[in-house]
């Protein structure tokens, strides 16, 4: 009898999609609405991502444009904006706001690489963590004599076999971003 690795491959996968969100709020120097979805602005009680209470635009590579839909929410998103780890002062003119993305130092985009890195880590013990829960099962399949003793080193042996093509997608994800953040 072979174990079913369904369960364990859609966390992995799940891993990588939140892993890839994570890059998505990562700036490389060109304006992307995906920065402010970490964002959140009180709205009638409430913690309301910014792009659920006014529209984001692109006018420019470099420039976002804010429009809330409810202009007495310009202060609190230009304060959420401003408390935010983005590094952007918004400019706000009474009607809209402006961020401009400045050109990255050389030193920030190391600082985002770092992060990119730490991104990648997570992601890696996250699915050492599914791994283990998987193995975890698998001995436990072992000890009620579900599957004999090949088909536990099998299915072991499977399952590091997944990890690994995980990981690696990891790393790849990691390296495609890197070169994104370290481009002119």
């Amino acid at each position: 009898m072979a174990v079913d690795f369904k369960d364990y491959t859609r966390k992995m996968d799940r891993t990588l999609e939140v892993l890839k969100d994570d890059f998505g709020a990562i700036r490389a120097g060109r304006a992307n609405a995906r920065v402010l979805d970490r964002i959140s602005v009180e709205y009638y009680g409430q913690e309301t991502p910014i792009g659920q209470v006014a529209s984001i635009s692109s006018p420019d590579p470099r420039t976002l444009v804010i429009q809330p839909w409810d202009a007495s929410l310009l202060k609190a998103i230009g304060k959420a904006i401003q408390a935010s780890d983005l590094g952007i002062n918004p400019q706000n003119d009474g009607r809209v706001i402006r961020l401009v993305f400045p050109q990255l130092t050389e030193e920030r985009r190391r600082e985002l690489t770092k992060q990119v890195k730490n991104y990648g880590e997570g992601a890696k013990v996250a699915m050492r963590n599914v791994r283990r829960d998987a193995m975890d099962f698998i001995k436990k399949q072992k000890k009620e004599s579900v599957i004999t003793e090949d088909d536990q080193k099998k299915a072991e042996k499977d399952l590091q076999e997944i990890t690994d093509k995980y990981i690696k997608k990891v790393d790849e994800a990691c390296a495609v971003k890197e070169k994104e953040l370290m481009e002119l």
